[in-house]
């Protein structure tokens, strides 16, 4: 088994990961409460919360993973305040727009290809995901969407997998990848039940609990449920459908501020 592996819960879908000796920050939201974030297309939204940490607050890093471009994944204040020459793992469009903001190691990764970290005889590979962000059309309109796979290699052999959902609905491309990536230790989902104009455009509670039967990780961690009023299923929904299907005994709730293990106890 890994030697470390933990998530502090920052706010939103922002995170700190400790792994194996790699940190890694997660999807950075640091606006406060009150404060309105844009969401592209006219829409703007104000944030109910506040952010357990400030980036001035943070660990050193090794790198961000940034699952897409939406003013509550990467805000005005981490575009002013993140080191420019901080690996930013995202997507392709995503690390277009990034680097014309001056953050130089913005790397995009198409689906399935990988980035590696090395240190003393350890990787962590960083895989980009499948994800599908709206239903149909509406996809269209809305910022390419990643998953992350975070895989921990010592000395050629793998001790910890995590999988990081991004801004995703459960549709049926997310099939590929317990196909392709079996036994994922743990899961960082991303919940909320988003709707834009009525529309579903993250995870509800129901759709959670589908893509843990999906996934079949041996934890899941639930975040990005309640920071903004677009947020329309609150994390009970999920912890409940959880319960009514078997599940819960492998859902960890995590606070703001708290740090849990990822690795099943």
């Amino acid at each position: 088994m890994a030697e470390q592996a933990d998530v502090t819960f920052i706010g939103t879908a922002t995170t700190v990961l400790r792994i194996g000796g790699f940190t890694l920050l997660t999807d950075p939201n640091f606006l406060h409460r009150g404060q309105r974030v844009y969401l592209g297309k006219g829409l703007w939204s104000r944030r109910r919360t506040d952010p357990a940490l400030e980036i001035a607050q943070l660990p050193a890093l090794d790198a961000v993973v940034l699952s897409h471009l939406h003013g509550d994944h990467f805000d005005r204040v981490a575009r002013r305040d993140l080191d420019r020459a901080l690996p930013i793992v995202t997507t392709p469009a995503a690390s277009r727009k990034l680097r014309r903001w001056g953050f130089r190691a913005a790397d995009g990764l198409p689906t399935w290809q990988s980035r590696e970290l090395h240190r003393d005889g350890t990787t962590l590979r960083l895989t980009a995901l499948p994800g599908q962000h709206g239903p149909g059309v509406l996809d269209l309109l809305l910022p390419d969407v990643m998953g992350t796979l975070i895989d921990l290699e010592r000395d050629g052999t793998r001790t910890f997998r995590l999988y990081v959902t991004g801004d995703t609905l459960n549709k049926p491309l997310l099939a590929d990848i317990p196909r392709r990536y079996p036994d994922i230790d743990a899961m960082l989902i991303h919940l909320g039940g988003t709707k834009i104009a009525g529309i579903l455009v993250t995870m509800d509670g129901r759709q959670g609990a589908d893509l843990v039967e999906l996934i079949r990780p041996a934890l899941t961690v639930p975040i990005h449920y309640d920071d903004y009023p677009v947020f329309r299923s609150p994390l009970g929904h999920f912890v409940a459908e959880a319960r009514r299907r078997g599940l819960d005994g492998g859902v960890r709730t995590i606070a703001r501020g708290e740090t849990v293990p990822l690795l099943p106890s």
